[in-house]
């Protein structure tokens, strides 16, 4: 697999292994820990006035930092997504500035076509035809999308629950569509029997490819330009799988490492409390995670009961002495209606738990009233009208 000169290779974040970038990467051959771009940072020649004299017109424009060329990107313009501020939200959470980073703006409707485009990426690359992953909905749409654009054969594996935009977009794009009644741990098992039939489909499942949370990252590198190069206290990120949280940290360090910024923002992951490992796992000061049994949650892109790089996250989550807050599904909703009475813009059910979990945190006493706080919506809130219309009509609405 072709990669820019900057990539050192990929480095297993549990025991430390490097290995060439290749086609047949997707695990440590060594202890089949997650795989990790690796760059050599000294090679890379990118600085403010570089960056701010470049059009916003997608994530590639930060090229530098990713592991493929520009000109050989599978890519739809994803990302440059508006940075919102909501003053009526600071006034609720006591803060400075809230502002609310909207990727239901992403091609798809949601932040999944960052990572798309790069896992689809390397696909290409690595000369696949068919490329194959389980997802809870927002990531076998966008994967359907990407693989369309490639001309490559996706096959996306999806509980019963996914939202049926999720399900009917897959189709559209020419996606192989593959509804699995039950919840997400059956949609992952009948992916891995489906995957163990077919050798040469390549995996685009989170943390098995080691480049979605490439694609999350550049969410961070917005950020920071959009404040003109001033770090946020804080980030609320809805957290699932995990790769948000993994790729914020790791851009935040990037930049630290170029000299692009001199400090770390605080993150906060934030879950549905019927299916809230990480949270758990946090609140108990824990290295790794305990599965949920029994995951109920409204919440279908946030259901994830046994996150396959928890200890990944948590790591994260220290590094930038952050938190993880988990609230019910009434308040979630509530919090996603709140977002659209009174900013105009529209998150789901799952990015409302970004909100909803800043709410709590507030109620806390995390923040002391002069922070900027960042709350990343992950996707378009008309992927899942018909949930919040629901919660209305049960209060009478």
């Amino acid at each position: 697999m072709e990669t820019t000169d900057a990539v050192a290779g990929l480095e297993c974040v549990d025991c430390g292994t490097v290995i060439e970038a290749t086609a047949e990467a997707h695990r440590c051959p060594e202890c089949d820990g997650p795989l990790d771009p690796r760059y050599d940072y000294d090679a890379i020649d990118l600085d403010r006035e570089t960056l701010e004299g470049r059009p916003a017109d997608s994530q590639w424009r930060y090229a530098e930092l990713l592991p493929f060329a520009r000109e050989t990107a599978v890519t739809t313009r994803e990302g440059a997504t508006p940075l919102v501020d909501c003053p009526d939200l600071a006034d609720e959470l006591g803060v400075e500035q809230v502002l609310l980073k909207d990727e239901g703006r992403n091609p798809t409707g949601s932040v999944r076509d960052r990572g798309a485009s790069l896992a689809v990426t390397a696909a290409t690359r690595s000369d696949a035809d068919d490329v194959a992953l389980p997802s809870t909905g927002n990531g076998g749409q966008a994967a359907a999308a990407y693989a369309g654009r490639a001309g490559l054969e996706s096959h996306a594996y999806l509980p019963s629950r996914s939202g049926f935009t999720n399900k009917a977009m897959v189709n559209v794009h020419g996606g192989d569509m593959n509804v699995v009644g039950g919840r997400y741990g059956d949609a992952v098992g009948a992916y891995e029997e489906a995957l163990a039939e077919h050798d040469d489909w390549y995996s685009l499942r989170a943390f098995e490819t080691p480049y979605r949370h490439e694609g999350i990252k550049t969410l961070f590198y917005e950020l920071v330009e959009d404040l003109e190069w001033t770090v946020p206290d804080a980030i609320c990120y809805p957290t699932g799988i995990g790769t948000g949280i993994v790729g914020l940290a790791k851009a935040a360090r990037e930049f630290e490492e170029l000299g692009l910024i001199d400090e770390m923002p605080t993150l906060y992951a934030a879950q549905a409390s019927g299916c809230a490992p990480i949270a758990d796992a946090v609140a108990d000061g824990r290295d790794d995670l305990d599965p949920v049994e029994r995951p109920d949650t409204i919440c279908g892109e946030l259901e994830i009961p046994d996150p396959p790089a928890g200890s990944w996250v948590l790591e994260a989550l220290r590094e930038t002495d952050g938190d993880a807050v988990a609230t019910d599904d009434p308040d979630i909703l509530e919090a996603a209606v709140r977002v659209a009475q009174t900013t105009g813009l529209e998150p789901t059910p799952s990015a409302a738990a970004a909100a909803s979990g800043a709410w709590e945190l507030a109620d806390r006493g995390a923040f002391d009233g002069d922070e900027t706080v960042v709350i990343v919506s992950t996707g378009a809130g008309n992927k899942e009208a018909d949930v919040l219309r629901s919660h209305l009509m049960g209060q009478g609405i």
